[in-house]
C-alpha cells in the first residue's frame, strides 16, 4: 500500500512540477497554432520507450478547465485531463503500450471549451536488458573455476613484481 501511496504522490508532484514551471514557456510563441484552431499541448517526455508514463499538459481548455486526450494513434486509448496547480493548465497522463513500434505519434487534447491541441510523441527502441545470445557464450555468470584460475595469475603476477622490485632495489645498492 505504501508503494502505490508513494507513486501516487510522486505523479502528483511530477505533475505539478510541469505545470508550474514548464507549461508557461511551452506556450509563449503558439500564435500560429491558435490560428489554425488548435493550441499546443506538450508532451513530456517527448521521447519515450514502450512501457513509460506520459504527461501532457495544454492551456487551450482554459481556466478550471477539462478536456478528453486522445493517444489512440499509438493505442493507448483516450484519457482524461484535469485542473492542474498552475491556474490556467490541464494535465493528463497515459502509459505507452508495450507493443508499440518506434516512431513519432500525434496526441490530441478535445477540451470541454471545443477547443483542442495537439502535440507529438516520439516512441523509441527499449533498450535490450538481460543476457546477451550471441551463441558464443560467456555472459551467463562468473564461473567459479575461471574466477579462481584469474585471482592465481593476479597473485601471481603481483608476486613477481615485488620480486623484480626488490632484486632491482638490492642490486643498485651494490654499486
Amino acid at each position: 500500500m505504501r508503494t502505490l501511496a508513494r507513486l501516487f504522490t510522486g505523479t502528483a508532484l511530477t505533475v505539478a512540477a510541469i505545470g508550474a514551471f514548464a507549461a508557461p514557456a511551452a506556450y509563449a510563441n503558439n500564435e500560429n497554432d491558435n490560428d489554425r484552431g488548435f493550441q499546443s499541448l506538450e508532451v513530456y517526455p517527448s521521447s519515450a520507450t514502450p512501457g513509460e508514463t506520459i504527461t501532457v499538459n495544454t492551456l487551450a481548455c482554459g481556466k478550471h478547465g477539462h478536456g478528453v486526450g486522445d493517444a489512440n494513434s499509438l493505442g493507448a486509448g483516450e484519457f482524461q485531463l484535469e485542473s492542474s496547480t498552475h491556474k490556467e493548465v490541464v494535465v493528463g497522463q497515459f502509459r505507452v503500450p508495450e507493443h508499440v513500434k518506434p516512431g513519432t505519434y500525434g496526441i490530441s487534447v478535445a477540451c470541454d471549451n471545443g477547443k483542442t491541441a495537439r502535440g507529438d510523441l516520439t516512441v523509441k527502441h527499449r533498450n535490450p536488458s538481460g543476457h546477451v545470445q550471441t551463441g558464443v557464450g560467456g555472459s551467463v555468470g562468473p564461473d567459479s573455476a575461471q574466477v579462481t584460475a584469474g585471482a592465481a595469475v593476479l597473485a601471481a603476477a603481483a608476486v613477481g613484481g615485488v620480486w623484480l622490485l626488490r632484486r632491482r632495489a638490492s642490486g643498485a645498492q651494490g654499486h
